[in-house]
Formats: structure tokens, C-alpha cells, sequence
């Protein structure tokens, strides 16, 4: 029996607005009421309903669009990656259009119907919500494959994954070669994978050591917070930190910040280990260790394979979801050294 058409009058009815209003929301207008929007888009995604300039693609059964989402995109991280992606999709013959997500679950869903609506040939996603259930509904609702970009989410879709885990542990097990046992992770208040992933790989270093874990984590409100404040305060502290790990470069450069107002000099005083590396932190007096991520290894494989999902064919036999997992790589500088011993 031939399934019925869903039509715009569908998507209205299920919603309880007038075809008009569905219309506006369907082709972006702003004069919508939020409340509008939402329902009409929650029908959307239970119809699974594909408006008329997406059907078009569907015929020529491409829109040479891919949809890319990150959670955001004022991290330096993420802006790597975009432009490593694009370069991969643009020889391709695809466009890749980047979305903004702000860590909003309501805004991701609304970025992810629109995707759905505006009949993209696949999406990269990296939401600030993995667990939330209505993002992972919209991402179920996707009828176009999907790569998840580093996050640990309940869907049928590939993934691509660094190991933050392991390289976070072993660069606390270099330093504690070094004799550190004080040693500070600065990072951001977050619950999604990378931020889970570091901190477990801290916990377990010093367990496998039979050491002690310091209370000597901090977390900023974004990844692009200032640590200086906080570094600050803990540099005060008769137990101060030997070593820090700190991420990106706006928090990586606070902390360095700190540590000069307190008169501490780097190796000499106290080590220092970037996670991420940037044109920053090897140009830095003395240049940084870092743990350097696997961009563009990473964009060739989320590439790849949603290239591959993209070009087959509706009926052919479709592999499993597939991760591939990428490990870090400790980037050894001149900002580590032996810890320094007090005088007794």
C-alpha cells in the first residue's frame, strides 16, 4: 500500500495552527511566536515531513549541502575543525554550512529540524546536550546519515572520538615522572564527553600511581573563561600546584597570566601543559608542552564516512554504526621540568 504524502496541511493540523503560520516556520519568517515554532517544528519531526524545496533535492537525490553543528564555535578547537572539514567536503563538491549551538538544548533541536527541513545530504554534529532527550530525538528524527563529532550520544550514527582519557593520564603520569604530585587541571563546567573523558583520565593517572587525587581541579563557566582569578588564588595557597593542565588558549593564557603576577617562572617554578595546540603556545617563552589533537585525521575519517553513507544507494546494505577512536599525542616542550623541592 503507498504511503500516504504528508503535506503542509498535515504538519498544521498535528500542530493546531493555521497553514499560514506553519508556512512561516517551515520557510523561516520571523514574525513566528516561539510557542508557534515549537509546536509546528514538533510536528515536523513526527511527521517527518519534507517541504517542497527539499523534495526537489531529493529528486536529483542530492543538495550538495552538508549541515555541520558545534556546540561553539568561539572555541579555537571547533574552529580547526570546521575548517578542516570544509576543505575535505568543498573538493568534494559539497557546501558545508556551520551552526552556532551555544550549549541550548532548545536551539540545537531547532538547528537540527532545520537541517531536516532545509533537506541536507548529512550533518556533523558536536551538540553542548548530548544527553538531553529532545536533541537525541531530533537526532533520531534525521532522515539523512549523520557523524557524531566527539560525543557520547544514544544513536544509530557513526562517531568519531578523541581519547581524552588516555591523554589526559598520560601526561599526569609524565609529570609525576617529573616528581609533580601537585598537579592542577583547569578546564570548563561542562558535563559533555571531552570535559567527563579529562577528568576521569586525571582521576585514574593518580590511582594507577597510588597516589592521592589532589583537590586541585578547576572549572570555568566556558571554554574560553579566564583562569586568572582562580590560578590566581590557588598559587596563594601554602600547597600550591606544581604543574597545571590547562585547555584551549584563552584559559591556557590566563593561567600563564597568573603565574607571572605570582612571581613564578616557567619550568623553573612550576610546569605547564597545554591540551590543544596552537601557533600560541610554541611561540611562547619558553614554548608550551601540549597535547595536540588529531585534526585533520579526525576530518578525514567524519568526512569519509559520511561521504560514504551519503553516495549509497537507498536498498544497498548498510554497515553498522561505526567510532573511531583517536589518541592524542604529548607534544613535549621546555615548559616541563623536575619539581622543585622546598627548603626544609
Amino acid at each position: 500500500m503507498r504511503q500516504k504524502k504528508i503535506s503542509i496541511r498535515d504538519v498544521a493540523a498535528l500542530a493546531g495552527t493555521s497553514v499560514g503560520s506553519a508556512s512561516r516556520v517551515i520557510n523561516g519568517a520571523a514574525n513566528v511566536t516561539p510557542e508557534v515554532r515549537a509546536k509546528v517544528e514538533r510536528a515536523i519531526a513526527a511527521l517527518r515531513y519534507r517541504p517542497n524545496h527539499a523534495a526537489q533535492a531529493l529528486r536529483s537525490r542530492s543538495s550538495k549541502t552538508i549541515g555541520c553543528m558545534f556546540s561553539d564555535v568561539t572555541n579555537p578547537l571547533y574552529a580547526r575543525a570546521f575548517r578542516a572539514l570544509e576543505a575535505r567536503f568543498f573538493n568534494a563538491g559539497y557546501m558545508l554550512l556551520l551552526a552556532n549551538g551555544l550549549n541550548d538544548p532548545k536551539r540545537e533541536v531547532s538547528i537540527l529540524n532545520t537541517f531536516q527541513l532545509r533537506g541536507m545530504d548529512g550533518v556533523i554534529i558536536a551538540p553542548g546536550n548530548e544527553r538531553d532527550p529532545d536533541v537525541l530525538d531530533a537526532v533520531q528524527n534525521l532522515t539523512m546519515p549523520a557523524v557524531i563529532y566527539d560525543r557520547d550520544m544514544d544513536v544509530k550514527a557513526d562517531a568519531v572520538l578523541y581519547d581524552h582519557a588516555k591523554g589526559i593520564a598520560d601526561t599526569v603520569r609524565h609529570l609525576i615522572s617529573l616528581g609533580h604530585t601537585r598537579i592542577a587541571l583547569v578546564l570548563w563546567q561542562a558535563r559533555s564527553r571531552p570535559v567527563r573523558r579529562r577528568i576521569e583520565g586525571y582521576k585514574a593517572a593518580f590511582k594507577a600511581a597510588h597516589l592521592p587525587v589532589p583537590d586541585l581541579l578547576i572549572q570555568g563557566p566556558s571554554p574560553t573563561s579566564s583562569a586568572y582569578d582562580a590560578i590566581t588564588d590557588l598559587l596563594g595557597r601554602p600547597d600550591a600546584p606544581t604543574a597545571i593542565i590547562a585547555q584551549g588558549t584563552q584559559t591556557l593564557s590566563s593561567t600563564l597570566r597568573a603565574i607571572a603576577t605570582m612571581g613564578k617562572r616557567v619550568p623553573q617554578d612550576i610546569s605547564v601543559v597545554g591540551i590543544g595546540d596552537s601557533d600560541f603556545a610554541e611561540d611562547y617563552a619558553p614554548p608550551l608542552t601540549v597535547l595536540r589533537t588529531p585534526v585533520e585525521s579526525v576530518a578525514d575519517c567524519a568526512s569519509a564516512m559520511l561521504l560514504e553513507r551519503i553516495q549509497a544507494r537507498s536498498g544497498e546494505a548498510q554497515p553498522e554504526p561505526r567510532a573511531n577512536v583517536f589518541p592524542y599525542a604529548l607534544i613535549e616542550r621546555q615548559s616541563c621540568g623536575p619539581v622543585k623541592r622546598r627548603a626544609g
